[in-house]
């Protein structure tokens, strides 16, 4: 194995979020054993930069707890119309498939690691 299929081809990091797409959003969130973070955003967004790199930070931390899963809203119309994201960043919590908890905007630090250790109980 090469350098550089040991630097590009590594596995995530447990925790890492993860993209999530129109044809896996159900089998992903809506059938997961465990409870699911999703991250609406967009790549021309500058809050939802700022909401990924958060994730990033505290997905390690949940890491077998917590799935945490990325969705960008302009490659996945359907997802984004059945839940009616009109703005992002959008964060929706899922339980059991169904939706417990949406934030919509920048939520800082200290707050989103409560909802998550909140969702993980």
């Amino acid at each position: 194995m090469g350098i550089f299929d040991k630097i590009f081809n590594r596995p995530p990091k447990p925790g890492k979020p993860l993209p999530v797409t129109d044809d896996s959003f159900e089998l992903e969130v809506l059938k997961s054993s465990v409870p699911v973070v999703v991250d609406f955003w967009s790549s021309k967004c500058p809050p939802c930069q700022v909401m990924g790199g958060l994730l990033n930070e505290l997905g390690p931390q949940f890491a077998g707890k917590v799935k945490i899963l990325k969705l960008r809203v302009e490659e996945n119309p359907v997802v984004t119309a059945q839940f009616q994201i009109m703005s992002v960043p959008t964060i929706i919590f899922f339980r059991n498939g169904k939706m417990v908890d949406r934030v919509t905007g920048l939520i800082p630090l200290r707050p989103l690691k409560e909802k998550l250790e909140q969702l993980s109980r």
